[in-house]
């Protein structure tokens, strides 16, 4: 299991979102909009003789809060289901990683809303995302 090769993985596949920025670590200063992909925990032995590997990612999305009214409407793209500009379709768009894991979803959507990162105000929602290796 590479997990930095399925991190950037991930990050392909959310680069098929027009003017979506993507990073596979999590960075220093954020240039939305952005989709960071960042590992939260991983669940072994979920089948038995030590099979199944559960990792966990979550993957934060982050637009500019310049205008409010703009800002949800973008963020609203980014969580629907369907679109053009859904972050759900996108990572979903390969689910066996270019066959580096065995399947993977995305989960919920969670903390949809304002966020502040460096005094500045953003707007950000964050994509539970299970990868099965």
């Amino acid at each position: 299991m590479d997990i930095q090769a399925i991190r950037q993985q991930l990050s392909v596949n959310l680069a098929t979102i027009s003017g979506l920025r993507t990073a596979e670590n999590v960075p220093d200063m954020v240039n939305p909009p952005v989709a960071v992909v960042s590992l939260e925990q991983i669940g072994f032995d979920g089948a038995f003789n030590q099979g199944l590997t559960t990792l966990e990612f979550t993957i934060f999305v982050v637009v500019s809060r310049a205008d409010e009214r703009t800002a949800q409407r973008k963020l609203n793209q980014y969580v629907a289901a369907t679109g053009d500009y859904s972050i759900k379709s996108a990572v979903e768009s390969d689910r066996r990683l270019n066959n580096l894991v065995a399947d993977l979803r995305v989960r919920s959507v969670n903390n949809i809303g304002s966020l502040q990162l460096d005094d500045q105000e953003y707007m950000a929602a964050e994509f539970a995302v299970a990868v099965y290796v």
